[in-house]
């Protein structure tokens, strides 16, 4: 079972390759790291919310609608929530060079912030 300290242990991990210099090789590893956090992520989400809530859900998207139901974070969070899947299951599924870098930007820019608002919200 995935906790709010494993999935917080990865995010600082996340965290701290957003802070160096960008080259190719931080690209990759900063995408690696965020598809281990996601999924220690929206893990631990699930598990909150069947813990807390008795609310059983199997899917990302799933549980981020939960968690919109439960009124943890608004309707924009949810839409960026949803966004931040579809890139997780394009870096599994597909490499682009320029995919990756559009992924890579959502990364630092916004979704690192997403996942840590989400460890506040499961907390």
């Amino acid at each position: 079972m995935v906790t709010p300290e494993s999935f917080e242990k990865a995010l600082l991990k996340l965290e701290e390759i957003a802070t160096l210099s960008e080259t190719e090789i931080i690209r990759d590893a900063t995408i690696q790291r965020f598809e281990f956090t996601f999924e220690l992520g929206w893990k631990a989400l699930r598990t909150f919310l069947l813990k807390v809530h008795g609310i059983v859900c199997n899917s990302p998207k799933k549980c981020f609608r939960e968690g919109l139901v439960l009124e943890l974070y608004d309707a924009t969070v949810t839409e960026q929530l949803l966004l931040m899947v579809d890139d997780r299951n394009e870096t599994t599924h597909t490499y682009d060079e320029n995919r990756a870098q559009k992924i890579y930007e959502n990364i630092i820019n916004q979704y690192s912030g997403l996942l840590r608002l989400l460890l506040e919200k499961i907390r």
